[in-house]
């Protein structure tokens, strides 16, 4: 029998994890390790709902500006504000939520979604102060299921697809590599 090369798969099965490991950390401006990764919470909402901004990673203070709410700023030492989305916000549109580090001078943005369907309002009650059940903000459209999507819909990622092709690309050339190797191996 012949030795088994390692060295080619073992190079190859490298160059694959260290395509497809994250980035931890983003290169700020000035070559400094920056982790800034702000979120919104809900993702989505109606119009007249409130959110949670959240400014993670950075030390100061977040600027937080939209075309559908007031500029709001997250203090430094906190993690999150909130905002009151407009009345007036466009049902069914996507609008990008720009977050701006005040200590790295990062800039991110992220969006945010209006639902498409009409939320239904509390009905206010006059005798007893009794707490009534309401839908959320992020109540389902009636306009149907959304099915599939689970959270995965997203932007496009081309070093996540360039990894996962040459993933793809390194298993089907080692199988190939194997199979041919043993069918030669079996001919004598």
């Amino acid at each position: 029998m012949r030795a088994i090369r390692v060295a080619p798969l073992a190079l190859l099965g490298t160059a694959a994890l260290t395509l497809l490991a994250p980035p931890a950390a983003h290169a700020a401006p000035d070559g400094a390790i920056n982790t800034f990764n702000p979120t919104i919470t809900p993702s989505v909402v109606a119009p007249g709902g409130r959110v949670t901004l959240g400014g993670g990673g950075c030390t100061g203070e977040t600027t937080v500006t939209s075309g559908i709410f007031d500029t709001t700023v997250i203090p430094s030492g906190s993690t999150t504000a909130t905002a009151t989305v407009d009345t007036d916000a466009r049902r069914g549109a996507v609008y990008a939520v720009t977050f701006s580090c005040g200590s790295t001078g990062t800039t991110r943005n992220v969006n945010l979604t209006i639902t498409a369907g009409a939320t239904p309002t509390p009905t206010p009650t006059t005798t007893t102060p009794t707490t009534t059940p309401t839908v959320s903000s992020t109540a389902i459209a009636p306009s149907g299921v959304r099915g599939g999507l689970g959270g995965s819909a997203g932007t496009t990622d081309t070093v996540q697809i360039a990894a996962g092709a040459a993933l793809v690309l390194a298993a089907a050339t080692g199988t190939l590599y194997f199979a041919r190797r043993r069918s030669t191996g079996r001919r004598h």
